[in-house]
């Protein structure tokens, strides 16, 4: 095995669990800090320039939605390898790809310049808000490239066993921001531009830290390299994650627009309450990169008995997370609303939906650990497939239908969520737990099969 890495095979999975999960939800908590802080220096620089930088974050992650799947992809090719204890293979496959990153990069990069203008108007930026847009979007696209390589970097770093190296790196990103942003905005008087080359500095910067965490582990630098053959092979895992993330995005904005019908102040409060319970949902995210990581190593060491286990013990794990969050979302939604604005509509909104949504809290935490355990044993077309209906074609009918025809109340629409999320998951259970199954009933020497 490479030297530099945490043998997840062997010892206590509730142990490995707890310390992959912790410093994840950590790096996560990092990360969400660090972007409510760009719109805390947005907003003093004007209310205009605070819309054209959300506005412009929306378009940035939509555009590079479909990189996001690296890091998925490059977590499940190398932890298998590093299971197996095939060094060389793992060197391979982040230099593969590296590589490949590049090359999305370059793609996003001019898909962002034809598509940016449009999608800033679709989003309702008029003629004062849009430059601050188009301004925040430019920069950050140019530097896209570091956003896709430190996530290929965080992928390996969990395949290794190792999330502490990217939560420092998240954290002291979010210590630099409140120290580059007011250099770049306010004394250079760049403005929004400043807000934007600062989010790429620190981007780079932290990409950096990572690939040289990963020399020191694995004995050399990265060296991108070009296969195509290869790139097949680990395409097969990245774009069924990379579609999933878009439908996730693709999906939020048409529930926004659902919304939106019944009036700003209530999108105002559907999105601060999905915020909410996002935060609420880090623990759970961080447990999804624990499953990553040691399902994956398993399946490379050929260990079916063992991953079972580690769904199973994720599952209980969850359900704590779960115990946890769901009475803070049904006693306390309201409260929390309240730190945002006082408008009844905002917080009438945003209670109820983080009221009823609690009902599903659990489903989510399934969904998380079955997605993540069949990306670890190389399946990631069912997520794909689940996530399409899930998250795009199922409730932009079902809510066309009860919005727009029947023009019943809001509360129907989130009713209907749980609803979709509550089968999904039941229907995610069932799969998984059939795979991980049949996985067990191959036994040593036999090979686990790589591809679905």
């Amino acid at each position: 095995m490479p030297s530099g890495h945490r043998d997840l095979t062997t010892g206590s999975i509730s142990t490995h669990l707890v310390a992959l999960a912790v410093p994840a939800a950590m790096g996560m908590i990092f990360n969400t800090l660090y972007n409510l802080t760009d719109f805390w220096f947005a907003g003093m620089l004007s209310d205009n320039a605070l819309a054209g930088v959300s506005i412009a974050g929306s378009v940035f992650f939509l555009i590079i939605g479909g990189s996001i799947g690296m890091q998925t992809g490059t977590t499940a090719m190398i932890a298998a390898e590093v299971g197996k204890g095939n060094s060389g293979a793992a060197l391979d496959w982040l230099d593969q790809s590296t590589g490949l990153g590049i090359v999305i990069s370059l793609l996003c990069i001019c898909l962002g310049m034809f598509v940016a203008d449009p999608l800033i108007t679709f989003l309702g930026a008029d003629s004062a808000v849009a430059p601050y847009a188009k301004q925040y979007v430019t920069i950050v696209l140019c530097g896209c490239i570091s956003f896709v390589l430190a996530g290929i970097a965080a992928g390996a770093l969990m395949a290794l066993g190792d999330t502490v190296s990217n939560r420092n790196a998240l954290a002291v990103g979010l210590v630099a921001n409140f120290i580059i942003n007011p250099l770049l905005i306010f004394v250079l008087e760049l403005g929004v531009a400043g807000l934007a080359l600062g989010t790429v500095i620190i981007k780079i910067s932290s990409a950096v830290y990572l690939y040289w965490v990963l020399k020191k582990r694995l004995g050399r630098w990265v060296q991108p390299r070009f296969n195509f053959g290869l790139w097949s092979e680990l395409l097969a895992q990245v774009a069924p994650a990379s579609f999933n993330m878009l439908t996730i995005i693709l999906g939020g904005f048409i529930t926004v627009a659902f919304v939106g019908r019944f009036g700003s102040q209530h999108v105002a409060g559907y999105s601060v309450g999905l915020r909410l319970e996002q935060i609420l949902l880090l623990p759970a995210l961080g447990l999804n990169s624990a499953v990553m990581a040691l399902v994956g190593q398993n399946f490379g060491a050929n260990k079916p008995a063992r991953i079972l286990e580690i769904y199973k013990k994720a599952m209980a794990v969850g359900l704590a997370i779960a115990l946890v969050s769901i009475p803070i979302m049904i006693f306390f939604s309201p409260v929390m609303l309240s730190f945002f604005g006082s408008n009844t509509d905002m917080i009438s909104t945003g209670t109820t939906y983080l009221r009823i949504d609690a009902i599903a809290f659990f489903a989510y935490v399934v969904l998380f650990v079955s997605v993540a355990s069949l990306q670890a044993i190389k399946k990631p077309l069912f997520p794909m497939y689940l996530g399409l209906a899930r998250q795009l074609i199922v409730p932009a009918s079902i809510n066309y239908l009860l919005i727009v025809v029947y023009k019943l109340p809001m509360i129907t629409m989130f009713i209907s969520t749980v609803t979709v999320v509550l089968c999904s998951a039941v229907v995610s259970h069932l799969y998984t737990w059939k795979k991980l199954k049949a996985l067990s009933a191959l036994t040593e020497p036999h090979t686990l099969p790589a591809h679905p």
